[in-house]
């Protein structure tokens, strides 16, 4: 199994604090390091947060071998173009390490904050299939392509100079939504994400995707499968009193969350790797805490 990190931008994410936890993810063992692509949360309080692009560029640049990209962007904040555009060049700077995730954007209220039009949930997947159209073509196309849609348009356009990796960043596509989602997944991308979901969960939604995948003539295991979902590392009870807040913790857990000590969290993660999880990023919140992740490294990577 591979472990990587997952940080949320919105919470509270600076420049120091960013290149701390990247040059702890590549020191400790971690495959790579994801993050989040949001202006703020769905609920104050308002925190720093650090912008995508700029910061995946630092690390592209500074960091020897992490895998990286976003869980997700969102095609509602940036045109498609202007989102192949930037994540083939950050992918030729760090040699083809960037996984290109992209979603169709979920967070009412930085939509209604900053401008941005989330449209009803039809119109959004509507827009989301054409912006995955878009990047697609532009990615994996040595010719010049033209589209025309309702939101996006391509007349004769090429991006140069072509990607170094054939085909581009890999596209990644989280969620777990079995009429909308998977569908999208089987048609566009390399990668399934799926979000906080149980192992069993997970091992009914991966059955419909290689369904959907075997439909579009794709073969299933072309695509790879991967999982997002929050770790609370615990050594005693006083510390998972305190990192949960007292949350329901039977609820977290049937959600997919990784509570506990190393051992117990290592036994969760023996159970995605039996339903096919090929890659779990670990979703950490505690930004600060880089004892706690190295703590999570010694005992899971070693």
């Amino acid at each position: 199994m591979e472990l990587a990190l997952m940080i949320e931008g919105q919470d509270g994410l600076t420049w120091t604090r960013w290149q701390r936890l990247v040059r702890a993810a590549e020191e400790l063992g971690f495959v790579g390091i994801y993050r989040s692509d949001h202006f703020t949360n769905s609920a104050p309080p308002e925190l720093p947060s650090l912008e995508l692009w700029p910061s995946l560029t630092w690390l592209a640049g500074y960091s020897g071998r992490l895998e990286f990209g976003p869980l997700v962007s969102p095609v509602s904040f940036r045109h498609p173009v202007e989102t192949a555009r930037t994540a083939a060049a950050i992918d030729d700077l760090s040699g083809g390490r960037l996984n290109l995730g992209l979603g169709a954007g979920w967070n009412e209220r930085e939509h209604h904050m900053f401008g941005y039009d989330l449209l009803d949930t039809r119109a959004r997947f509507e827009r989301f299939q054409e912006g995955l159209e878009v990047v697609t073509r532009l990615l994996r196309s040595d010719q010049a392509v033209s589209f025309e849609g309702r939101f996006y348009t391509l007349r004769e356009a090429i991006l140069l100079p072509r990607p170094e990796r054939a085909g581009g960043p890999p596209i990644v596509i989280g969620g777990n939504g079995p009429r909308l989602t998977l569908p999208l997944v089987a048609r566009y991308a390399d990668e399934w994400n799926g979000v906080f979901i149980n192992a069993a969960r997970y091992a009914e939604l991966s059955a419909q995707l290689d369904a959907l995948a075997s439909a579009q003539g794709r073969e299933p295991a072309a695509i790879r499968r991967t999982l997002m979902t929050r770790v609370v590392l615990a050594r005693d009870s006083a510390e998972l009193a305190r990192r949960t807040e007292g949350q329901d913790l039977d609820g977290l857990r049937e959600r997919g969350v990784l509570i506990g000590s190393v051992a117990e969290i290592a036994e969760g993660i023996k159970g995605y790797e039996a339903v096919g999880v090929q890659r779990i990023m670990l979703q950490w919140l505690a930004l600060d805490d880089l004892e706690g992740i190295e703590a999570l490294a010694r005992g899971l990577i070693g």
